[in-house]
């Protein structure tokens, strides 16, 4: 058999829990929100490097493979 509770303490009533988990729930979502943030940051500046690695890469191609046309009257 189990034995009785002893009153060490207050007791926990549903609303204290619930004002807890709502507490604990806050600080989680203030730390996705600012994670979600710097991902975001994060994407952005790859993104605009790989954007401007391909405007290079692409130049130097243009200009590597660009035909010289000599035009003559006769």
């Amino acid at each position: 058999m189990t034995q009785p509770a002893t009153d060490a303490g207050p007791s926990i009533s549903r609303d204290d829990l619930k004002s807890k988990l709502t507490d604990i729930q806050g600080e989680a979502q203030e730390q996705v929100e600012g994670v979600r943030n710097q991902l975001l940051a994060t994407g952005v500046l790859v993104a605009l490097l790989v954007l401007i690695v391909a405007f290079v890469l692409g130049r130097r191609a243009g200009r590597r493979s660009s035909a010289v046309i000599e035009v003559r009257r006769a």
